[in-house]
C-alpha cells in the first residue's frame, strides 16, 4: 500500500465531492476510539474519517472551511501513517483470512428469507464472490423496514464502502440509502427501486416491464375467441416493481380487453379503466389496491378463493390468470384447480422458483419469466468491484425514482413454459435434472 496510491486517492475523493450538511459528532467518536481498537478497526475508521475529511475539503464554491483545516490534515497525515505502518510485512490477508483490511466492503440487504427467490439471490451472491478478495455481509430484513434500517445500520459500522440493497419498501428504504450516503458508501439498489431520494447511486435489475409484457403476451397467445374470463392479481403497491410489471401486463392486455377477448372478472377499478391504454401510476395503484397480493402466498390465496366464491359459473369456465410471481401463482393455481366450475386456466408467473418449475412440469402453472439472478448478481457485483477500484460502473439506461433519475444496469428475461424448461433452466446449468420429477 503506497503513499502515492494514498495521495492520489486523497486528490481523486477530493475533486467528487462537494458535501452541504456535515455531523462531525460520530467522527470524534470515532477519534476517541483508535485508542482502544484493534489495528485492522483502526484502519478501517480511519478510512472513513478520511473519507468524511475529503467530503468537505471543498464547500462553498471551492473554499476551504477554516474550522475544518485541522480535522483534514489530521485524517491525511494519519492515513499516510497507517500506509507506513500496514505497508511492511503484510501479504494482503487479515487475522480472519479475509482479503484487504479487515473491514467488510460489500453489505447486502435483501428483503427475506421466508421467499425461495432471496435464499437464491444469497447462494448466488455467496458463490458470485467466494473467488474476490472483497469481504461481504448479507443480511435479511424479514419484510420490515425497520429492520431493514437497522441492518444497513450494522453494516455502516463495519466500514461498508458499497451497499447492495433491495428495498422491502421503496420509499421507505429512502432513509437507509440516506443514511449510507451520509457516510460516503455507494448505493445499488438491487431488482427493485430505492424510490424518493437522491441517496442512490446505481440500480441494477431486470426490465420489469418487459417482465410484465412477457406475462401478458403470454396469456393472449393462448386465448382463442370472445369473453374469455380474466383474472387480475399484482405484487405490493409498496414495491415499485409491481407497478411496473403492471405497466407491462396492461399494455399488452388492454388492447385485447378493448376487442372482447378477454372480460375482466375480478376488478371494478379496471373494468372502469379498460378502455385506456396508458394508465398513470394512480390508476394503477387503484387497480392494484384491489388486486394486490403483497407477493404474500397465503393472502393470494384468500383473494383468489373471495374473488372464485364471488364469480358466478358463467364467469368461470376457461380462465386466465396475470399472477405477479410464482409463489403467488402457486397458490392462486391451487384454488383455482380446485373450482369445479374451472375446467381450465392458464396462469402466469415469474422467478423460475423450483416449487414452480414442477408445477410447470406437473401442467399445475403455465409459464414462468425466467430472470436469471446469476446475471443480475454478477452485474450488481461488477458494479461494486468498480466502485472500489475507483472505476465508473457500466450501466446501460435510467429508472426515474420520483427524485432523480438513477443510472441503471438491465437484464433481459426468457420466458420458461413446457416447452423449453429442459432447455432454459437444466441445459443451462441453472438447475440440476435431479432436482425435478416428470423432466423429459
Amino acid at each position: 500500500m503506497g503513499i502515492r496510491i494514498l495521495l492520489l486517492s486523497f486528490e481523486s475523493a477530493v475533486s467528487h465531492t462537494c458535501l452541504y450538511s456535515i455531523n462531525l459528532n460520530k467522527y470524534t467518536f470515532m477519534q476517541t476510539q483508535l485508542t482502544t481498537l484493534k489495528l485492522k478497526n483502526i484502519i478501517s475508521l480511519c478510512e472513513r474519517l478520511h473519507k468524511f475529511a475529503t467530503k468537505i475539503f471543498f464547500l462553498e464554491r471551492g473554499k476551504i472551511m477554516k474550522k475544518y483545516r485541522k480535522l483534514i490534515v489530521f485524517a491525511t497525515v494519519l492515513m499516510l501513517l497507517l500506509a507506513t505502518m500496514t505497508g511492511c510485512g503484510t501479504d494482503g490477508t487479515d487475522d480472519d483470512g479475509n482479503g484487504g483490511d479487515g473491514a467488510t466492503r460489500i453489505g447486502i440487504v435483501l428483503p427475506t428469507k421466508d421467499e425461495p427467490r432471496w435464499v437464491q439471490d444469497e447462494t448466488r451472491f455467496n458463490e458470485a464472490l467466494a473467488d474476490t478478495d472483497y469481504s461481504v455481509e448479507i443480511l435479511f430484513s424479514q419484510g420490515s423496514s425497520a429492520s431493514e434500517k437497522a441492518n444497513v445500520e450494522s453494516l455502516l459500522t463495519k466500514g461498508i464502502d458499497v451497499l447492495i440493497i433491495c428495498p422491502h419498501d421503496g420509499d421507505a428504504a429512502a432513509a437507509a440509502a440516506e443514511a449510507a450516503a451520509a457516510e460516503g458508501v455507494t448505493v445499488i439498489s438491487y431488482d427493485r427501486l430505492i424510490t424518493g431520494t437522491d441517496a442512490v447511486d446505481y440500480y441494477v435489475t431486470f426490465d420489469s416491464i418487459a417482465v410484465g409484457a412477457a406475462q401478458g403476451q403470454y396469456l393472449v397467445d393462448s386465448a382463442e375467441g370472445e369473453g374469455n374470463p380474466l383474472y387480475l392479481y399484482a405484487g405490493a403497491s409498496s414495491d415499485n416493481n409491481a407497478f411496473l410489471f403492471f405497466e407491462g401486463a396492461w399494455s399488452v392486455l388492454q388492447p385485447k380487453i378493448a376487442d372482447g377477448t378477454f372480460v375482466i372478472k375480478n376488478s371494478s377499478e379496471a373494468v372502469a379503466l379498460q378502455d385506456k391504454a396508458e394508465l398513470t401510476r394512480d390508476e394503477m395503484g387503484r387497480i392494484i389496491s384491489q388486486v394486490t397480493t403483497n407477493w404474500d402466498f397465503n393472502e393470494a390465496k384468500n383473494k383468489a378463493e373471495s374473488h372464485l366464491t364471488a364469480a358466478a359459473a358463467a364467469d368461470k369456465g376457461d380462465v386466465y390468470i396475470l399472477a405477479p410471481n410464482d409463489g403467488t401463482a402457486r397458490s392462486i393455481a391451487d384454488v383455482f384447480a380446485s373450482d369445479s366450475d374451472v375446467t381450465s386456466y392458464v396462469v402466469t408467473g415469474q422467478d423460475a422458483e423450483k416449487a414452480s418449475v414442477q408445477y410447470i412440469i406437473d401442467g399445475k402453472q403455465s409459464m414462468t419469466v425466467f430472470k436469471d439472478v446469476r446475471t443480475l448478481v454478477k452485474d450488481s457485483i461488477d458494479m461494486a468491484i468498480a466502485v472500489l477500484e475507483g472505476n465508473a460502473p457500466q450501466t446501460t439506461g435510467s429508472y426515474n425514482n420520483n427524485v432523480t433519475d438513477v443510472p441503471a444496469k438491465q437484464t433481459e428475461v426468457i420466458v420458461v413454459d413446457q416447452d423449453n424448461v429442459k432447455a432454459a433452466l437444466i441445459d443451462s446449468g441453472y438447475y440440476e435434472a435431479s432436482e425435478f420429477t416428470g423432466l423429459e
